[in-house]
């Protein structure tokens, strides 16, 4: 039976780990000093993380949480997992950030913004970090909408030999942040049961 085996859930007030608080001490506002905060508490040992974008930030922490409490390797390829995100403002924060870049008044286009109009890209950062090598796929929708997430994650189970899929809500705008990743397990003993209400009740908590 599918099974939800962890979660993370990062906003602008709290960060939640399999239904705790990790005891992170907060000095600065909500945005991009709190990832960084977040990001120096789990002493990740990862320095590409501050060329990220936010967007990748956020969805990089929260896998980074959840691979960490499944005891994840991540020094051996695997081919079993994919990663399925989704979010409402696509690549917009960065959109924004470029389009400043390339104002007439003060032109200076940035390759190091420009890179990160993508909203995919997060995807991509959190499989190379982990040595995902399963399909990696990114979702625009309207708002946060469980019942389609779980029909994305169960399309990444079709594919042959997935047998777990890394996935969730990444949405960042604006030095906003609302992020749910969790990771489904095909065949689990623990965790709590993957569903429609359950994916639901795990982002309004």
């Amino acid at each position: 039976m599918k099974k939800i085996t962890a979660y993370c859930r990062i906003t602008d007030r709290q960060v939640i780990l399999n239904g705790k608080e990790p005891d992170i001490a907060f000095s600065g506002e909500p945005g991009s000093s709190r990832l960084t905060e977040i990001y120096r508490y789990l002493d990740a040992g990862y320095p590409k993380f501050h060329k990220m974008d936010n967007l990748s930030k956020a969805g990089f922490l929260a896998s980074e949480m959840v691979l960490r409490a499944l005891d994840y390797d991540r020094e051996t390829p695997d081919g079993s997992t994919s990663v399925v995100f989704a979010n409402k403002s696509a690549s917009l924060d960065d959109d924004k950030r470029f389009q400043a870049t390339i104002n007439p008044d003060n032109y200076y286009p940035s390759p190091s913004v420009f890179v990160y109009t993508l909203p995919n890209i997060v995807t991509g950062e959190v499989a190379i970090r982990n040595k995902i090598h399963g399909e990696t796929s990114f979702f625009i929708l309207e708002d946060f909408d469980a019942e389609k997430m779980h029909t994305f994650i169960e399309w990444a189970f079709s594919s042959p030999g997935i047998n777990r899929v890394l996935c969730g809500w990444t949405e960042y705008l604006d030095n906003h942040c609302d992020v749910l990743v969790m990771m489904v397990e095909k065949e689990s003993p623990k965790g709590m049961d993957y569903n429609i209400l359950n994916i639901n009740q795990l982002y309004l908590n």
